[in-house]
């Protein structure tokens, strides 16, 4: 084994493990688990969405590739929706589609920093985030959030954490795995450190029509002097339900696209031409389907939230703003080591969760728990996870 790890390179080696996949491989070795780990919605893909993907099969338009950048009649759509919902003013050339906005946050990372730059990302974050830096050679610079105040930003660590070799800011809002949707004021704020350092903000944006109460997603990108210093990425995938069309795309500065592109092509070449069909039904179809989808999150947010209220001795929790996801901290000497909870508790009360420290250092002693299911799966976890305590 030693043999073969000098064949393996540095940064691959330095990477651990998904823990999200993990729990997800282990819960299918137990039957008839409550399953709370993956933030894929359960809600399956609207049918008109469907019929668009079947309808282009048959008319022959999927066989081929794409243009790298994406068809551009999708493009035009995606141009319309960021104007009028993330009054970001854009063109087609600003515009890249991708496979998810997984492959369009690694792109970006890839053009934006050299190897040994830093970047800092608040945590705990999407542990996809941290690797997408490592893979890029970049150092991840985790600063913490604000737990005590809803895992707020601290605007005022992050410009502590700048450095000469800082070279971009990475963040999720509404937040995997908190749930936090972070504040206009601390955004601007964000862009105000940017501009002084001249740093790229790299936004992922996919949870951005899932906000709660009277929170408001706010787009860096919609900001006019930011033009240069940010790219944002969405995605089809959570809004639509799509999670398995893998289906996304960015927009940046035009000047940043084809240096984007240089990293997205040999990752991908195109996106799947079959889902950016279906994208464009997305976009051009009903829309009732995302208002019924952030319904249903909320009422489970609340089930969930209700739930735990009746465990104050096992959790502790911030009310999510936004996403359909949720981080308690684990109050019991046992949850020190989320790894080993989790996995407990899979074992032991068949209820599958994701261990916190997945998602950086101060995720330890936390879980993530996902509320895109049904009513029926939240309640059969916390009958099991009450009866385990």
């Amino acid at each position: 084994m030693a043999a073969m790890q000098a064949l393996f390179s540095h940064r691959v080696q330095q990477i651990e493990k998904s823990a999200i996949h993990e729990m997800t491989r282990l819960s299918r070795e137990i039957d008839d688990v409550a399953f709370l780990s993956w933030a894929k919605p359960t809600s399956g893909t609207p049918a008109h969405i469907n019929r668009a993907a079947i309808q282009a099969i048959e008319r022959g338009l999927t066989g081929g590739y794409s243009p790298s950048d994406g068809l551009i009649e999708l493009r035009q759509e995606i141009v319309a929706k960021l104007q009028r919902d993330n009054h970001i003013e854009a063109t087609i050339s600003q515009i890249l589609v991708t496979v998810g906005a997984i492959e369009g946050l690694a792109a970006a990372v890839m053009a934006a920093i050299d190897p040994g730059d830093e970047v800092i990302l608040p945590s705990p974050t999407y542990s996809t985030h941290i690797r997408q830096v490592q893979i890029a050679s970049g150092v991840p610079v985790l600063v913490p959030l604000l737990e005590d105040d809803g895992f707020t930003l601290d605007t005022e660590a992050i410009q502590r954490a700048i450095t000469t070799k800082t070279r971009a800011i990475m963040f999720c809002t509404p937040s995997n795995p908190t749930g936090t949707v972070f504040a206009e004021a601390a955004l601007r704020e964000l862009a105000r450190l940017a501009l002084a350092h001249d740093l790229m903000l790299i936004t992922d944006e996919a949870y951005e029509y899932f906000v709660f109460d009277d929170h408001q997603h706010f787009s860096l990108a919609s900001m006019p002097e930011m033009a240069r210093h940010v790219i944002s990425c969405f995605t089809f995938t959570k809004t639509y339900a799509m999670t398995g069309w893998r289906i996304g795309y960015l927009h940046a500065h035009e000047d940043w696209i084809p240096q984007i592109k240089k990293a997205h092509i040999p990752f991908a070449i195109c996106a799947p031409v079959v889902s950016q069909y279906a994208a464009l039904a997305a976009l051009r179809g009903p829309q009732a389907c995302v208002d019924e989808f952030c319904k249903h999150y909320l009422a489970t947010r609340d089930l969930m939230c209700q739930r735990l209220d009746a465990l104050p001795d096992i959790f502790a929790y911030q009310k999510p703003g936004g996403s359909y996801l949720m981080f308690p901290r684990i109050l019991v000497e046992e949850g020190r080591d989320s790894t080993s909870f989790c996995k407990r508790l899979l074992r032991e009360a068949r209820v599958s969760t994701t261990p916190g420290i997945a998602f950086g250092p101060t995720g330890e002693s936390h879980m993530r728990l996902s509320f895109c299911v049904p009513e029926e799966t939240i309640n059969k976890a916390f009958d099991r996870i009450e009866r385990f305590f």
